[in-house]
């Protein structure tokens, strides 16, 4: 039911808004130290991260596809799959707002971090439909 307080509840809501709002402060140090167009950036990269983390927040478990198999040995190969990407995509995040505000390049992390969001993006899109 749509009123129920896991539904209501703020608090699914405090890590994509703590990310988001991170990404403003660290676009607006770049931005004050001249680099608006790394600042920017880095918003960006933030920004998805975020949205990420606000599209699973309601996730209560991984959902269990056919093409793992089935049982126990599919769940923790579905959750070690998830978590190594959870982990490399948070690393690829962290590097590029390290890299922007040390003022080296980020353009190593930048394409890498762009394409773990477009293939969760595509994941989540059409996942389920069986392409």
């Amino acid at each position: 039911m749509w009123i129920a307080p896991e539904h209501r509840s703020a608090g699914r809501w405090i890590v994509p808004g703590l990310v988001l709002a991170a990404g403003a402060v660290v676009a607006a140090v770049l931005a004050y130290d001249d680099e608006m167009e790394r600042g920017l950036i880095a918003l960006g990269v933030l920004a998805g991260y975020s949205a990420i983390l606000a599209f699973r927040r309601n996730e209560p478990t991984l959902a269990i596809s056919e093409g793992f198999g089935n049982g126990h040995r599919a769940r923790t190969h579905l959750r070690a799959a998830a978590m190594t990407g959870d982990v490399v995509t948070a690393a690829l995040v962290a590097a590029v707002v390290v890299q922007g505000l040390r003022g080296a390049d980020i353009t190593p992390y930048v394409w890498p971090a762009a394409l773990a969001g477009v293939t969760y993006l595509l994941s989540a899109a059409f996942g389920g439909r069986g392409l």
